[in-house]
Order: structure tokens, then sequence, then C-alpha cells
């Protein structure tokens, strides 16, 4: 991987996006080696929680890589934009829980690659934005399609619309940002959370990711039917036993993920 690091760190993976010099803007190739480092952690069980984050201290990711898209002709375009629509997509649907740590810019690719995670901790120099209004594209890694579904249809419109940036206190505001923290112990606070994510029954939370994301493009009665049937579902697993008798026993429940 040139532009791509994953460490992985028994049930942690850290995955960050490295390309510093243009910081952290995601080419094509970038983009392809993300994907292909979420695929190979997507398949491994030992992993619960993937934190992504990007290179140095000033940048996420700020955007697609403008020298490269802008000679793009429509279908050149299009193929770029459903490549990373495709990548985010397995970010978002990957059975493990997945943290964005946005440590600086999340500007265009890098506040769609934020929103495709399962929540957002920045630091206080994070700043959040969708500009390509003002290079004459709209969103294109399906932004016009998160965004609103995360903060709401009136304030993605404003965000898409007038191309402007927001300081992290207003993400936070809005909901687009679950915590703040100083920029110095954002991977702390991200690995903690992680570790007392990878601490619950990992079928559960995997499932509960699974009932929220596909639930919310249900209608409400088999949205409904639907947590009913993966609620049952958990009592087929050992952690569902592990669990509630270490509940009854007083105990702290030792879970195997099964």
């Amino acid at each position: 991987m040139e532009n791509v690091i994953c460490n992985v760190n028994g049930k942690l993976a850290e995955v960050i996006i490295n390309r510093p010099k243009a910081l952290n803007a995601l080419n094509s190739q970038t983009i392809k080696e993300l994907g292909e480092v979420i695929d190979d952690l997507s398949s491994n069980k030992e992993v619960k929680v993937v934190i992504i984050t990007g290179s140095g201290d000033k940048s996420f990711v700020a955007g697609a890589d403008i020298k490269e898209m802008r000679d793009l002709n429509a279908m050149e375009g299009r193929a770029l934009g459903r490549l990373a629509q495709k990548v985010f997509s397995n970010i978002e649907h990957m059975p493990q829980t997945v943290i964005a740590a946005v440590n600086g810019y999340a500007l265009g690719g890098g506040c769609e690659l934020a929103s495709a995670c399962d929540m957002r901790l920045a630091s206080k120099k994070a700043k959040f934005g969708q500009p390509e209004v003002t290079l004459g594209i709209t969103p294109g890694f399906a932004g016009t399609q998160r965004l609103p579904r995360l903060i709401g249809k009136g304030l993605a419109k404003e965000i898409i619309f007038t191309g402007d940036m927001i300081d992290v206190e207003e993400a936070y505001r809005i909901g687009l940002v679950n915590k703040v923290y100083d920029p110095d112990e954002l991977m702390d606070k991200a690995r903690e959370m992680a570790n007392k994510i990878a601490s619950r029954g990992t079928v559960a939370v995997s499932l509960a990711k699974a009932a929220i994301n596909d639930g919310l493009n249900m209608d409400t009665e088999s949205a409904y039917k639907y947590e009913a049937d993966i609620f049952g579902l958990c009592f087929s697993t050992e952690d569902q036993k592990e669990g509630m008798t270490a509940f009854i026993e007083k105990r702290k429940a030792d879970f195997k993920g099964c």
C-alpha cells in the first residue's frame, strides 16, 4: 500500500489515509487501496472495531484529488463516483463498528468518508464541508444521500448548496459529530471508545448495526419486524447465553463473538 496504512492490534484496527503532502486527498489509487483494506478487515474475525483517520495533524481527508479530477470526462467522472460509493458503502455495512477520528479538514470526499462511518469523533481543529459546488460539480461519493440522513434535509442542503465549511462546534450542534476532543487526546479517546465497544457482545453489536442501517431504508412496520427477527436471532448465540449468565452471576461477561 502506498497511500493507506493499516495497523491491527488485537481487536482494534487503525486505518490511516497517508498522503500528508496532499492533505490526504483521495485519488483513485487511494480509494482502491482503502477498498482493499476494508475488504480484508471485514473478513477478519479477530477485529471488532476499526478507526479511520488521516496522517498528520492538519487533515483527515481534504477531499478528492482535484488535479486528478480536472480533466475527467463524464463517463470517467461517473466511474470515479461509483468506485468511491462502493468502498464507502462497504465501510458502512462492514460487520465491525467503524469510528472516524477526524483530526483536521474533512471536506468533500473526506466529509463523505466520515459520514459513511458509524460515528465521528473530532478534534477541536476539525472542519467539515461539501465544497463541490465551488468547483462546478456536485458531491459524488454519496454526500447528497448520507448527509441528509445524518443531519436532516434542510441543513444538508445549506451545507451542500453554499459550499461553506463549518467548524467542529457547529458540526457537533447539528449532530454530524458525536464527540469533540483536544487534538492531542483524539486518538486516545477514539481507542477508548473502540475498546469499550469491542468488550460488548460482538454479534449483538454487529446485528444492531445492521438493524439500524437496513431498517432506515424500510417502512416502519417492516423495520419493526426486521428488528424482532434480529432480536430473536440473538438468542441462538453463545454471546447471549454468556451475557445473561454473567449478569445473573454478577460478573463481567467474556464474549467470544459467536
